[in-house]
């Protein structure tokens, strides 16, 4: 009966109750904190995205002394391609748009000159959503950007407007954070002397893709001979 008495005087163990207890609690916050930081780190990975979008559609075009700069098709789709690099295991286009605008003002001698509108647009990704601040063509009262931050064009010049939108992934489980929809916008004036009269195909006979914004593409693939779908 002595190791009854002792057992009864014990007072050694491990803390399996309480470990069962705990455990649920810790492992949740510690799934929760890490659902919070992967959001913070995509939502700055989405802003600094349309950052680069706007810096590089800005800089890109055709090289001349004799001539303003073209800026061509091609500029766009590897502005785009670029983009889609950078973004990574983000997927953009299939989980994302990315929408670029060229905001100008319209030439005198035209219709409605001295106002401002959007040029040309240009959009990549499956997503189904479109411009929150105007479409190819139309004119734009205020320029472009949300009520009372809007950016405006100079005659002559171009402003590179750029719209990326993104459905959150979830890294472990949308009951944290859900799949919701991340936006950020950037704008960037245009490079030294271009020719902002249009968008121009290098060779015409073989055009390059135009990432139309009536369609809803994914991932852009190059082909074996370096031409982008």
């Amino acid at each position: 009966m002595n190791w009854l008495r002792a057992l009864a005087r014990s007072r050694s163990g491990v803390a399996m109750t309480e470990f069962a207890l705990g455990a649920p609690l810790v492992l949740m916050a510690g799934l929760w904190g890490t659902e919070t930081a992967n959001y913070a780190l995509t939502s700055m990975k989405v802003g600094q995205i349309a950052v680069q979008i706007a810096d590089n559609a800005s800089r890109v075009g055709d090289l001349s002394t004799l001539q303003d700069r073209r800026v061509f098709e091609s500029d766009v789709n590897d502005v785009l391609y670029g983009a889609q690099l950078q973004a990574g295991a983000l997927d953009l286009f299939r989980n994302g748009r990315v929408i670029i605008s060229s905001l100008q003002v319209r030439p005198i001698g035209s219709a409605g000159a001295g106002e401002q509108y959007i040029d040309w647009q240009r959009c990549r990704g499956a997503l189904p959503v479109n411009s929150s601040y105007g479409t190819e063509g139309q004119n734009l009262t205020n320029g472009m950007g949300p009520a009372g931050e809007e950016v405006l064009a100079q005659d002559g010049d171009a402003v590179i407007f750029v719209e990326v939108r993104y459905t959150y992934q979830p890294l472990v489980s949308d009951r944290f954070i859900p799949r919701e929809e991340m936006s950020s916008i950037a704008s960037f004036t245009v490079r030294d002397d271009r020719d902002i009269s249009q968008l121009y195909q290098r060779d015409p006979a073989t055009p390059d893709p135009v990432q139309r914004c009536n369609a809803y593409n994914g991932t852009i693939t190059v082909n074996t001979l370096g031409q982008m779908n």
